[in-house]
C-alpha cells in the first residue's frame, strides 16, 4: 500500500489561456510533487505554482496523466470541475493532414512535436537556419548534448524530424542545397501558438485564479441580465439530447452540433468578443439543400434567451417553416404579439417596424426591405438590448423564414423573462475572457470551409 505524502496539488484551468492548466501545491512535502511535475514538463511560475502549456493544446489530457501518477505516489490531487470537464471532453482536429491516424497516433505525433519545441525553448536544440516555402517552415539544428543534427519540417504540433545528420556542417550543406535563396539564419519567428504559450508561462496572474467573494445577484429583466456561461449551456443541451452530435475544432474555440437528421446545425464560437457573433443556427430542408433559415446571436446574449431557443429546437420548432413561403402580415403579428401584449411601444420608421421597451433598453425590429429579399445579407428580424439599437449590448438576428413560433417564444422571453446581474460590468467580463488572445487561426470563412459550414 502506497504511503501518503503530505502534499496537496490543486489542478485548475489557466485564467487567460484557453487550454493551459495550473497546479497549486501545498503541504510540508510539496517539493516532491513540485519535482514530479517539473520532470513532466510543467513550468514553475511562482513558489509552489506551476503551469502546463503545450503547443498541441492537449494540456487537459497530460494534466490527467500527471494526476494519475501523483495519486499513485501517494500525493493528494484535487481537480476543479471546469478542468475535469475539459479532461472528459472528446474533440477532434479539423482537416488533420494525416487523416489515417487514430486519435492516439495523432496525440503521439503532437507529443513528439512538443518535445522538439521544448528542446528548442530550453536551448538543448540549437537552430542554425530556417526557410519558408510558402506552405510550411523548415529548419536545421543540432542537439548540443549529442552533437546530432536534425532537419525539421512543419510548425507547432505538426513539426517533425525529417532527416538526421552526423554533423552541423553536413546538415547545413544539405539544407542550403534544398532551400537556397529561401534560407535564413537562426530560428524562424515564433508562431502565434508559440507566442501565446510563452505568454501563458510568464504572465500568469495568480490573483485571477483565486475565487473572489461575489455580491448577491439582483433580479432584473432578462434583456439586462449577464450573459452567463454559454459553454455550460450548450454542453448541458447536448448531454441531455442524444439526437444531437457534437465535434470541436483543434483550437477548442468552435463547437459544432448537428441534429441526427442533418438538417439542423449549431456553431458556437466561445472565443468571440461580447458584441460579435458567437452562435449561428441554421435549418435545411434536406442535408444537402440550401438553408431554409438561419439565426445568429452575439456572445453577450443572456443564457435564458439562448436556453429557450435551444429548447425550441429540441421541441421541433426549427422545421416549422416552408421553403419559398412569403412572410405575411399575420406571421409578423404573431411573432411580435408578446411585445404588443407587454405594452412595448410600436413605431414605424421607413422600412423598419419597431417594438421598444418602455425604458428604451431593448426591442424587436422587423425590416420590410430585408423580408422581400430573403436571400440577402441583411437580417429580417432583430432582437436587441443595450443603450440603443445601433449600439446594442447584445443582439439576436434572424432571417426571413425563421419559424414564427420560434420568434414569438424569443419575444415572450425578451419581454417577460427575468435574469440576474452581478456588479461586474460587461467590459470587465470581456477583458477577463480575452486578456490573453488565443492562437491566431484562419479567418472565419477559412475555418468554416475546412469543416461543415453553416
Amino acid at each position: 500500500m502506497t504511503s501518503r505524502i503530505d502534499a496537496h496539488v490543486r489542478l485548475d484551468t489557466h485564467p487567460t489561456h484557453f487550454s493551459a492548466v495550473t497546479a497549486a501545491l501545498t503541504g510540508s512535502q510539496a517539493h516532491i510533487a513540485h519535482l514530479a511535475l517539473e520532470a513532466a514538463g510543467w513550468t514553475v511560475v511562482a513558489d509552489n505554482t506551476l503551469v502546463l502549456v503545450r503547443i498541441d493544446h492537449e494540456e487537459p489530457y497530460w494534466a490527467k496523466d500527471a494526476a494519475t501518477h501523483l495519486s499513485a505516489d501517494g500525493i493528494t490531487v484535487e481537480i476543479t470541475p471546469r478542468l475535469q470537464q475539459a479532461m472528459d471532453e472528446d474533440w477532434t482536429w479539423v482537416e488533420y493532414p494525416m487523416p489515417w491516424c487514430t486519435r492516439s497516433e495523432i496525440r503521439e505525433i503532437s507529443n513528439q512535436a512538443q518535445k522538439i519545441h521544448d528542446d528548442i525553448r530550453r536551448g538543448q536544440l540549437l537552430i542554425h537556419a530556417h526557410a519558408d516555402d510558402g506552405e510550411t517552415t523548415f529548419a536545421v539544428g543540432t542537439y548540443l548534448h549529442t552533437g546530432k543534427s536534425v532537419y525539421l519540417r512543419g510548425e507547432d504540433h505538426l513539426r517533425q524530424v525529417a532527416d538526421t545528420f552526423d554533423s552541423p556542417g553536413q546538415a547545413l550543406r544539405a539544407f542550403e542545397k534544398a532551400h537556397g535563396a529561401d534560407m535564413r539564419r537562426g530560428p524562424a519567428p515564433l508562431t502565434a501558438t508559440e507566442r501565446a504559450a510563452a505568454e501563458a508561462r510568464t504572465t500568469l496572474d495568480l490573483t485571477t485564479a483565486k475565487p473572489e467573494p461575489r455580491p448577491e445577484p439582483e433580479t432584473i429583466p432578462v434583456y439586462l441580465a449577464d450573459s452567463g456561461d454559454h459553454d455550460a449551456l450548450l454542453d448541458h443541451f447536448l448531454d441531455t439530447h442524444e439526437d444531437w452530435d457534437r465535434w470541436r475544432t483543434w483550437s477548442g474555440e468552435l463547437t459544432y452540433a448537428t441534429h441526427e437528421s442533418q438538417t439542423l446545425r449549431i456553431e458556437h464560437d466561445d472565443s468571440a468578443p461580447a458584441t460579435e457573433t458567437a452562435w449561428t443556427i441554421a435549418a435545411y430542408e434536406t442535408p444537402v439543400s440550401d438553408r431554409m433559415w438561419h439565426l445568429t446571436a452575439t456572445a453577450a446574449t443572456p443564457t435564458l434567451m439562448l436556453q429557450d431557443l435551444l429548447h425550441d429546437l429540441a421541441d421541433g420548432h426549427g422545421w416549422d417553416t416552408a421553403v419559398g413561403q412569403s412572410l405575411d402580415e399575420a406571421s409578423v403579428v404573431a411573432a411580435t404579439q408578446p411585445a404588443t401584449d407587454a405594452g412595448w411601444k410600436h413605431t414605424v420608421e421607413g422600412r423598419w417596424m419597431h417594438w421598444t421597451a418602455p425604458n428604451g433598453e431593448a426591442g424587436v425590429q422587423f425590416d420590410t426591405f430585408a423580408a422581400q429579399r430573403p436571400g440577402g445579407i441583411l437580417p429580417t428580424w432583430l432582437l436587441w438590448a443595450g443603450p440603443a439599437i445601433d449600439h446594442p449590448t447584445w443582439e439576436i438576428a434572424a432571417s426571413t423564414h425563421t419559424p414564427t413560433t420560434l420568434l414569438a417564444n424569443l419575444a415572450e422571453t425578451l419581454t417577460r423573462g427575468t435574469g440576474t446581474r452581478q456588479t461586474t460590468s460587461l467590459s470587465q467580463h470581456t477583458a477577463r475572457r480575452h486578456a490573453s488572445p488565443p492562437p491566431a487561426l484562419p479567418t472565419p470563412a477559412a475555418r468554416r470551409a475546412s469543416g461543415r459550414p453553416l
